[in-house]
């Protein structure tokens, strides 16, 4: 239903295949006749094939007869092999196509939508739920072809004796049904599995993000025993899977030996087939039922990865469901100033702003201050349009940020937010982050204008240095002026920076005010900011209060 084209493709092979299939075995009846020197009369469906060859022109000859069966199964071999072929293909875009529709999604959901997520589910949803989805995909393309197989084998069966085929794929249905129970725990283990996955691989993203400090307060036993914990529900639901699979293929086994044997007796007894045709029948009857056996644990192999698709189209949904709004077609422009008129925005019935207003005008350095809770950091969600007013409006010399292209604008904003995060790579690669328009003179413009330059050309290897995970060989005030690079390397005209100098010693802050001193010659800035430091560097200071804004005299 998702991929019809392809889905479509490999059905028309798979049932060519068993047309070849089965124009092979009608073949066998004529053969084992000659073989035991029995002649046409002796059976109806014998004397209807040998008509038929002689209708096509071929002598029901040994040699003709065998180069029939294994011209056949010779075809059906290369078809399958062409619709094998395409299903590897399949699998593999399946799992491409789940990948980018969630990632798209993702990134094209609002900034609120991001806060309610887990890390860890989103890329356990990226790798290990697509990555079973595709395999469930591949188990039904299986079991598609099996059921073609017990179709085919059927038709030629029915030819022969309907009577012996009709009771035969009875008994295999009535099987079918009997073990059912064993699928249905399957998709229940295959469910826990899933729902499994997802919580431990986000308590361990949790966990890692902040295992430094709980390493050095002594508590990451307590992480791993939570860890543990999930760990074993896991192996539990995994075992669960293991067992009813077992269970179902141990059942199967004697089941068919018994009803072959049974359907032996009664094609010799009861209905006395000639011996050609008990041979055909034990064969066909054999196989059909092994096929059913086979159809019905591929399915429940399906039945336990089901669940990582539906998880995965679940997740993308809600992603799409956030997306974020993008209507705006104006051209994005700053040369006089950003306004807030009248701004009133709550989350939920947590009100943020009542009526704020404030004027920023084109070069110059504002810092934002106020007690924690005030709506800092969603002034700068509004100004980089991550969230929107519940009314008034937001301002780019004149035009609301409504009617501007929001991509546009973003694309002439530089951003530092409070938690500095670096990359396990190199400078360079920290602050290009795989833009391809972006080069390394980019990045070494942008390192100079955040005074940074001069204590990376002392590293061994200068911007090919690895700054390791999290930034964590370098100190605070490096890793900050290397955020700063990054915002200011693609040339924005607007840098947005969220507390700059909060985990900075005096030093480092007072390098990192002079620069943004430095930058509002060029570029507009705002910085939020609690640093009397930052207030002091700034050319004005708004105090969020209450829902508004007024502005500080330099000094208070």
């Amino acid at each position: 239903m998702v991929f019809p084209r392809r889905s479509a493709f490999v059905l028309f092979a798979l049932l060519v295949a068993g047309i070849a299939e089965g124009l092979s075995l009608t073949a066998l009846l004529p053969l084992l006749s000659i073989a035991v020197g029995e002649s046409s009369d002796d059976s109806s469906i014998n004397k209807f094939m040998e008509d038929l060859f002689y209708k096509l022109g071929i002598e029901p000859s040994l040699d003709m007869i065998l180069i029939i069966i294994v011209g056949g199964m010779f075809t059906k071999g290369v078809i399958l092999l062409l619709a094998n072929r395409q299903v590897g293909y399949t699998v593999a875009h399946v799992a491409t196509a789940l990948r980018l529709n969630l990632i798209e999604a993702l990134l094209a959901s609002r900034w609120q939508y991001y806060l309610r997520q887990h890390v860890g589910s989103l890329a356990n949803s990226v790798a290990t739920e697509a990555y079973r989805a595709a395999n469930g995909f591949e188990h039904s393309v299986i079991v598609l072809a099996l059921a073609i197989q017990v179709i085919v084998y059927a038709v030629v069966a029915v030819f022969i004796s309907w009577q012996a085929t009709l009771a035969s794929l009875l008994i295999g249905l009535f099987l079918l049904v009997v073990l059912h129970r064993l699928v249905r725990a399957t998709r229940r283990a295959g469910a826990n599995q899933t729902q499994l996955l997802r919580y431990l691989l986000a308590y361990l993203s949790d966990v890692l993000n902040s295992v430094k400090s709980l390493k050095a307060m002594a508590r990451d036993n307590v992480a791993d025993a939570i860890l543990h914990e999930q760990t074993q529900q896991l192996e539990k639901a995994t075992r669960h899977e293991v067992m009813s699979r077992a269970a179902l293929m141990a059942l199967q086994e004697p089941i068919l030996a018994a009803i072959t044997a049974a359907g032996l007796y009664l094609a010799l007894v009861t209905w006395k087939l000639s011996l050609p045709e008990v041979m055909v029948m034990v064969f066909l009857l054999t196989r059909i039922l092994g096929l059913l056996n086979k159809t019905q644990r591929k399915y429940q192999q399906l039945a336990a990865q089901e669940s990582a698709y539906w998880a995965l189209r679940k997740a993308a949904e809600e992603a799409a469901a956030s997306a974020e709004r993008n209507t705006g077609t104006d051209e994005p422009s700053l040369r006089h100033c950003i306004a807030l008129r009248q701004v009133a925005f709550s989350y939920g019935e947590k009100t943020i702003f009542k009526d704020l207003n404030l004027e920023i005008p084109v070069k110059t350095f504002t810092a934002v201050t106020g007690p924690s809770g005030v709506g800092k950091s969603t002034l700068i969600d509004l100004l980089c349009g991550l969230a929107e007013p519940d009314s008034g409006k937001v301002l780019i010399d004149g035009k609301s940020l409504h009617d501007i292209d929001l991509r546009k604008w973003r694309h002439m904003i530089g951003y530092v937010s409070q938690d500095t995060i670096l990359l396990h790579d190199t400078i360079l690669n920290n602050i290009v982050v795989g833009e391809p328009t972006l080069t390394i003179e980019d990045a070494e413009r942008a390192l100079y204008q955040a005074g940074a330059w001069e204590f990376i050309s002392t590293l061994p290897d200068g911007i090919q240095t690895v700054v390791g995970e999290r930034g964590g060989m370098l100190s605070g005030g490096q890793r900050q002026r290397i955020a700063i690079a990054r915002a200011l390397a693609h040339g924005p005209t607007f840098l947005i920076m969220d507390e700059p100098t909060s985990a900075l010693d005096p030093e480092s802050e007072k390098t990192i005010c002079e620069t943004l001193q430095q930058l509002s010659k060029q570029l507009t800035i705002i910085a939020v900011s609690h640093q009397p430091a930052v207030i002091d560097a700034a050319d004005r200071v708004f105090m969020l209060s209450h829902g508004s804004a007024k502005t500080l005299s330099k000094g208070v």
